[in-house]
């Protein structure tokens, strides 16, 4: 299993944060579009390592036209010398139309064309084919000497897609090169939707499990000390209710007979009561979407639970985690 950390504006810059990765001996970083460029997180960090992988956990596709996105990742695997795993996701329809003003439509039809034009642009730089891309919901037609890149040494970036729903899942499985699991699942909720899911993408594409990377961020509730742990659990509660208020990931909760669940968290959610949110997420629920232990346990119990299913995996942890409890989840995880 490869052991992934996580990127962000922290430190010195976005390079500082990836050396030290890198140096403690991580398989990957990855960056997420939250309050930064995810790209230009990953570029910075591109500069300053050498042999790390680089991911975007994720880069919001609907938000951007296809060629914007092959542009950017396209420098971005020439800066990182080949290291970039382009993650994507379709984030959900009142942040698309509020947020950044742009249109929504199906989300799985839409991204499975959003990732067969980028790789049309890319084929385009790449291998000189014509730019005559034609889809439902993107065209691209036009591609002149003057902005064509020609084409990356390192050809062109590995393609992720993050997923909950069955449909967008099998999209991963069909067009993407590796799965993004979404850090509100579930062991039940991979073993019985995703991977069927999964499965059924990956036939239609002519491949099997194992030519198929599968990512998954999990959530960690850790602490050395009692009030270390209470404090982890307590904002790991809070991170599961903030995903759980979201209409989109229903069936998550509704597969375990928790449905209710999601509209009392959807309810409070519109009134701001984000604390009265994370006491409603009961030890049950706690420990199906996370694993609470010490940290040197933390490994064990991934591993235990998903080491048949996951090929890499990130520590995400919603609170301060020092290097001491990082170091110990990492050995445990590699164990």
């Amino acid at each position: 299993m490869l052991v992934d950390g996580g990127l962000s504006f922290g430190g010195e810059h976005p390079g500082a944060d990836a050396r030290a990765l890198e140096k403690a001996g991580y398989d990957g970083a990855w960056s997420a579009e939250t309050g930064h460029d995810p790209l230009l997180i990953v570029a910075g960090a591109a500069t300053t390592t050498t042999t790390l992988e680089l991911g975007t956990g994720i880069v919001v596709a609907f938000a951007r036209s296809p060629m914007i996105t092959a542009t950017m990742a396209n420098d971005v695997q020439l800066l990182s010398r080949g290291r970039l795993l382009l993650g994507l996701g379709s984030q959900i329809k009142p942040h698309i139309e509020k947020r950044y003003s742009m249109p929504w439509s199906h989300p799985a039809p839409r991204m499975r064309e959003y990732v067969l034009a980028m790789r049309a642009i890319w084929g385009c730089w790449n291998d000189g084919t014509p730019m005559n891309f034609r889809g439902e919901y993107y065209r691209h037609t036009l591609m002149s000497p003057f902005f064509n890149p020609g084409p990356n040494p390192y050809g062109a970036p590995k393609v992720y897609l993050a997923a909950v729903g069955e449909l967008m899942t099998e999209v991963a499985g069909e067009v993407a090169d590796g799965l993004l699991v979404h850090p509100f699942s579930t062991e039940r909720y991979i073993r019985e939707v995703t991977l069927p899911a999964l499965g059924r993408g990956l036939e239609r594409s002519g491949r099997e499990f194992a030519d198929f990377p599968i990512s998954f961020s999990g959530l960690i509730a850790t602490g050395e000390t009692a009030e270390e742990m209470a404090d982890a659990v307590k904002r790991v509660r809070a991170q599961i209710a903030f995903y759980g208020s979201t209409p989109a990931y229903r069936p998550v909760l509704e597969l375990h007979g928790w449905g209710d669940l999601q509209s009392e968290l959807n309810t409070l959610s519109k009134t701001g009561e984000w604390e009265r949110m994370g006491e409603l997420i009961d030890d049950d629920v706690l420990n199906a979407f996370s694993v609470v232990a010490a940290p040197s346990d933390v490994g064990a119990v991934v591993r235990e639970r998903l080491n048949d299913v996951i090929s890499r995996f990130s520590i995400y942890a919603p609170y301060a985690l020092d290097d001491e409890a990082r170091q110990a989840i990492v050995d445990g995880l590699r164990s």
